[in-house]
């Protein structure tokens, strides 16, 4: 049972936050820069956010050629425009927040490492930089080939490399703790180990229940929950996506430093000092990644251990440190969704595997809604 000094001070608010995660923080951080007063709580299932926001493989990217030239397949030129351009904005709006030591940003660059199949990509490129010319002012996309051998891939197998002068690496267990002392420090409290169940809107009031049997109130209501939000609204339209990543132990003499993709952006690697960080092969088997369970099947453990071997660091010994998975959240293309569900609650979901970039954009647009 609930004291007074508990149900007077810790139940009612006026906007609540459900999901602890990038987009989460970022929405709670822009409703208290446009109003110091208002009273915020999120509330986060995890001990710390559990789902992509520390779990992803640290890529301050925005989109690899392939990548862009598949989703210029399922959208308009503008929407895929808007797309990239929401992804830079969310990254130079974190980056204005915490500052680039506080998130260990580094600017080294990106290549995607292209195949024989994806040879004919290079033919389209100067189409995607005009396309993002507005955006960026100048190309982002150039053939770097040459440097195939210096950076020690197996050129047997990579024919061409796309060098992407606007893609960095950060830390995500760092962003994640710069954006909650952020928070903190703006008033706004954060609940962890508490999981919200159903929400239902009372007479202009919305009551959020938790799995602990305590009731929150709120003018606002705000849904973050990414891949874990059907539980709470089943009718939305994503679906889950595990990702598996493992960091190596230090590698003597690792020839690259930056980060790289192959194969549409369903493999990415990059340099955590002097270690590989590599993620990827969810398209493996979709259908049996589209999953919230956080296991490692032997699978695509396999794929990318095979993949060290024969494609990044041919001939080179290396060990696997530690491997975990993250779970992120798709749809039919790779629009978020940001949406109302109702007058007084707003949903921003659906990140698509770019929660690092879109997450802070995206908290600042979900943010407007609430405080119209």
């Amino acid at each position: 049972m609930l004291s007074f000094w508990e149900k007077d001070e810790f139940l009612n608010y006026d906007h609540i936050i459900v999901g602890a995660g990038i987009v989460g923080l970022s929405t709670a951080i822009s409703i208290k820069e446009n109003y110091p007063k208002a009273r915020v709580l999120v509330l986060e299932r995890g001990t710390f956010p559990t789902g992509a926001s520390t779990k992803n493989a640290g890529f301050a990217c925005f989109g690899s050629l392939t990548e862009i030239l598949s989703d210029l397949k399922l959208m308009p030129e503008q929407e895929v425009f808007d797309l990239v351009k929401l992804r830079w904005e969310g990254l130079q709006l974190l980056r204005e927040r915490v500052g680039d030591e506080a998130l260990d940003y580094h600017n080294l660059g990106g290549y995607e490492l292209m195949r024989s199949a994806d040879m004919p990509a290079l033919e389209e490129m100067n189409r995607v930089n005009a396309l993002l010319m507005p955006l960026f002012g100048q190309r982002v996309y150039q053939d770097r080939s040459e440097e195939i051998e210096k950076l020690g891939f197996d050129a047997s197998v990579i024919e061409g490399l796309v060098y992407n002068p606007f893609e960095a690496q950060l830390h995500s267990g760092k962003m994640m703790k710069a954006l909650s002392r952020l928070a903190s420090s703006q008033g706004i409290e954060v609940f962890t180990g508490t999981t919200v169940t159903e929400f239902q809107e009372k007479e202009g009031r919305i009551e959020v229940l938790t799995a602990e049997g305590i009731c929150f109130r709120a003018k606002k209501l705000a849904i973050c929950t990414n891949a874990f939000s059907k539980s709470l609204l089943p009718k939305l339209n994503l679906a889950p996506g595990r990702g598996v990543v493992l960091i190596t132990k230090p590698i003597a003499g690792l020839k690259f430093k930056g980060t790289f993709h192959y194969d549409e952006g369903y493999y990415y690697f990059r340099n955590y000092q002097d270690r590989i960080l590599f993620g990827g092969g969810r398209n493996l088997d979709i259908s049996g990644e589209e999953t919230t369970d956080f296991e490692v099947r032997d699978q695509i453990l396999d794929k990318l251990t095979h993949d060290l071997k024969t494609l990044i660091i041919p001939n080179q010994d290396f060990e696997i440190d530690h491997v975990w998975s993250g779970i992120m959240a798709f749809g039919p293309n790779k629009q978020p969704v940001l949406e109302d569900y109702s007058d007084n609650i707003h949903v921003g979901v659906r990140l698509g595997g770019m929660g690092v970039a879109i997450g802070s954009k995206m908290g600042f647009e979900l943010a407007k809604r609430m405080l119209q």
